[in-house]
Formats: C-alpha cells, structure tokens, sequence
C-alpha cells in the first residue's frame, strides 16, 4: 500500500503540473487584456501601458511569466490580483472558507439521501417507490441550477418569506458564538437545497444500478441457494460492492464542488470562490485564475488519491502491490 500511495502521489504532481501548464497556455491564448481593463477603453496612453506591463510583468516572454508564476507558486507564492492590487493567497484564503463550507455539506447530504433512494428502488424495482423517486430524481436531473435556484428564492424566501434571499449571514446583526453558526445555518439552507438537488440524482442512477448488477451476479444467487439470509447478503456482498462507484462520484464531485459551484453563489450572493472566478475571467485577471485552477487541480489529486485508498478499504480484494 506505501508503494501505491507514493506512486499515487507522484503521478498526482504531474498531473498538477500538466494542468498548469494548460491552463497556463489557455488562459494567455485567450481573447482580453488585463491592462486595457486597468486602463480603461478611453484611454491608449502607451507609456501608461508599459508601466502597467512592467509592473505586472506582462512585459517579458511568456515562457519566462510562466517559468516565474511556476517558481513561486511551489514556494507557496501564488502572485498579486491585478484587479484586486492584492495578494492572491489572501484573496483565495477569504472565500475558500465558504465554498468549501457549502460545497462539502451539499455533497454528504446528498450523498445519503441519493444512495439511500437508489438502494431502496434497487430493492424494490418495478414497484410504487421505485416509480416516485425515479420520476423526481430525473426531473430534478433535467433542472439548471440557476433556475433551480431562482425558483427557490422567489418560493421560499419572497413569496413565504421563509429564508433570506442572499448572502451568507446577516451583517446588520453582527452575531457571535453559536447565533452566528446558526445564523449562516440559516442563510445555506437554500443554496444547499439547491445544490444537493442538482448532484443527489447522479448518486441515485449509479447506486440503484450498481446494487441491481450486483444483485444479478452468479454468486449472489449461489448464496441465496445455500439458504443464507437475505439481509445478510445484502450488508456483507452486494452493498460491500456496490458502494464503490458512489465512492467514486463522491470524490469527484467534492473536489470539483469547490470551485464549481459559481452560479449557484452568484444566484444566492455568496461569497465564496465561485463570484471571485467569474470575477477573474471578466477582468482577465490571469495571476488569480492560475492560483484558482491550480488549487482545482491540487484538490482533484488529493481527493482522487484518498478515494483509491478507500477503494481498498471497503473492498480487500484489491491489491495495490
């Protein structure tokens, strides 16, 4: 397993590096000048132009921005916000908090009410559950989020005046200790709803179709031959089994619920990663989209790395070495 893991580790750099590069190339080849954004669309004073270039560095070869950006971004330095004048570790740093915050309560609930359908409809194929919760995952499967979302404000927070329509807490009330836990409890009820309705189907189609594979293997009806019963096979084979391609969505779907979650923060006004990348593309603001994407990219291998060694966890059949 050690052996596995370094190797894991290994190929998770290079995939980081790779990703980097990419969107490196991407992001410059792409149409937009951060300058002209600075300088605005009246003004084309070229000594302005080659100050701002200096200071940024956006005077020098591309090979060498690159090769600068890569220096410091492994000493931990990930450059300043051209839009914002300010330190891109600080900008990330402020708004992962609540991405992360949203994003991995979203991804556990629905985790478990998505497996949990799935595994009862498994169960129950062909009958009145299956129908229900079949038809209701696949209508919300076909939803956009944004208009999920919006639905959601005008429903429950205009119209029934249930939740707040934005933000992440109540500034005006300047709450502490537990008030301002439950405060922002408060406010992610509806961002939360919206995102665990929009990722709970894909749980549901893979767990529902994974027990029902599982359940027609050979040595699943070899063991209900023998008399053994019908719970037991249930906990100690097929779930055993079926359980590792959510395991799989899970890790994807965290890793990419940090950063991916951009038009559900803009609908509800939180402050989290989302707006500051939607931020970034606009202004071309290339030093925070390379430290976002970089940070995607490290998430995506740590997660990926975590979900192999739960692979061999909750199945000893696999063998690393």
């Amino acid at each position: 397993m050690k052996r596995y893991v370094v190797k894991r580790i290994f190929s998770g750099l290079l995939t980081v590096l790779l990703v980097f590069t990419l969107n490196f190339v991407i992001i410059k080849a792409a149409p937009g000048d951060p300058i002209k954004t600075l300088m605005g669309k009246e003004n084309s004073d070229p000594q302005l132009r080659a100050a701002l270039e200096e200071k940024w560095g956006l005077n020098q070869p591309q090979y060498v921005q690159y090769f600068n950006y890569l220096r410091n971004a492994v000493q931990g330095d990930l450059g300043t916000s051209i839009t914002y004048n300010q330190s891109v570790n600080k900008l990330i740093a402020e708004k992962v908090g609540p991405t992360v915050l949203l994003g991995v309560a979203a991804a556990i609930v629905a985790l478990f009410i998505g497996t949990a359908m799935g595994i009862y409809c498994a169960r129950h194929e062909g009958g009145i559950g299956d129908t229900i919760f079949s038809g209701f995952a696949y209508t919300l499967d076909a939803m956009p989020s944004f208009w999920l979302g919006l639905m959601l404000i005008l429903i429950f927070a205009s119209r029934l005046g249930w939740f707040p329509t934005s933000s992440m807490t109540d500034v005006r009330a300047g709450y502490t200790g537990m008030r301002y836990v439950a405060d922002v409890a408060y406010h992610m009820v509806l961002p939360c709803l919206c995102l665990i309705a929009i990722t709970m189907p894909g749980y549901f189609r893979i767990a529902k179709s994974s027990v029902l594979q599982v359940t027609n293997e050979d040595f699943i009806t070899t063991l209900r031959a023998t008399g053994m019963d019908e719970g037991k096979i249930f906990r100690k084979y097929i779930f055993r089994n079926a359980i590792l391609p959510t395991i799989t969505t899970f890790g994807i779907t965290l890793a990419f619920l940090i950063t991916g979650v951009t038009l559900i923060e803009i609908v509800f006004a939180w402050p989290g990663m989302g707006r500051l990348t939607m931020t970034a593309i606009n202004q071309r603001d290339y030093p925070t989209l390379l430290g976002i994407y970089l940070i995607v990219s490290v998430a995506v291998s740590l997660v990926m790395i975590l979900v192999d060694i739960v692979y061999a966890l909750f199945d000893p059949r696999i063998r690393f070495e």
